[in-house]
């Protein structure tokens, strides 16, 4: 993502080799930005920041509990817990999200 190459020139790390081309440097997976000298125009890219959150849609909870669990039970797993709509799991997992 674009996001991930904005960074200042002297965080840039190499990711490439002398005289790598635009195409190719993003071909490997690595940021490119040849207005700075002295600093690697072909680098690697910031890592993804991920975040939990608990699905909103109750159709895409994935179970994390069992029937009965009770709230503190189910957090104390490291799950979410909504104790409605019937019918979804109450308990269930968190979705990694990219910011």
């Amino acid at each position: 993502a674009k996001c991930q190459c904005k960074m200042v020139p002297r965080e840039r790390k190499n990711c490439g080799y002398p005289g790598i081309s635009a195409a190719e440097c993003k071909k490997i997976g690595c940021c490119f930005n040849a207005s700075v000298p002295s600093v690697p125009w072909c680098y690697s890219p910031k890592p993804k920041k991920v975040k939990k959150v608990c699905p909103t849609d109750a159709h895409h909870r994935i179970n994390c509990g069992h029937p009965g669990i009770k709230p503190r039970e189910c957090t104390r797993k490291g799950c979410c817990f909504r104790a409605h709509p019937a019918g979804v799991p109450w308990c269930f997992y968190h979705r990694n999200v990219e910011e």
